[in-house]
């Protein structure tokens, strides 16, 4: 019984570092702590999202624009790292802008947020409207932000 125990668990650590040695990030999976953390995904960033949002809607910028990634990131807070950690936040007077490893930990975000207030995703990124004044921000210019989202990534 007890070399059978052994094999099971010997046998379970080698594919799990298997699983984890592979530099192939196109899975469906859940993502890990390392994999995202080790590299930036593909794409803009959430401060590239920032201008190109501003650009779009004919503004110089969203004001006040500020980096909180350490409000959703274990990692950037000093912390461990958390496998629904967010790769960058940028927080503007109109709207928060959160960049994500994946699609499927924006929409974990989007789903569990939307509580707070006005979430919305696109892709691996998901714009929200539940910090400062972005309150003021009306439908048609949230509708015209997702837009444009969509048309820089696009989805």
């Amino acid at each position: 019984m007890r070399i059978r125990t052994a094999a099971a668990v010997v046998t379970a650590l080698l594919a799990l570092t298997a699983c984890s040695s592979s530099s192939d990030d196109t899975t469906d999976a859940a993502p890990t702590p390392s994999a995202s953390t080790q590299t930036a995904p593909a794409g803009p960033t959430a401060k590239q999202i920032a201008a190109t949002l501003a650009d779009a809607t004919g503004v110089t910028d969203l004001g006040d624009e500020q980096d909180n990634t350490g409000s959703c990131s274990n990692k950037a807070a000093g912390k461990d790292p958390s496998p629904n950690d967010c790769v960058q936040l940028i927080t503007t007077d109109t709207v928060s802008i959160y960049e994500f490893p994946s699609e499927t930990v924006a929409a974990h975000w989007a789903k569990t947020m939307k509580a707070q207030g006005d979430w919305r995703q696109v892709g691996r990124y998901a714009l929200a409207w539940t910090a400062r004044d972005q309150d003021a921000t009306s439908d048609e210019r949230r509708d015209e932000l997702v837009a444009a989202l969509k048309k820089a990534t696009a989805q």
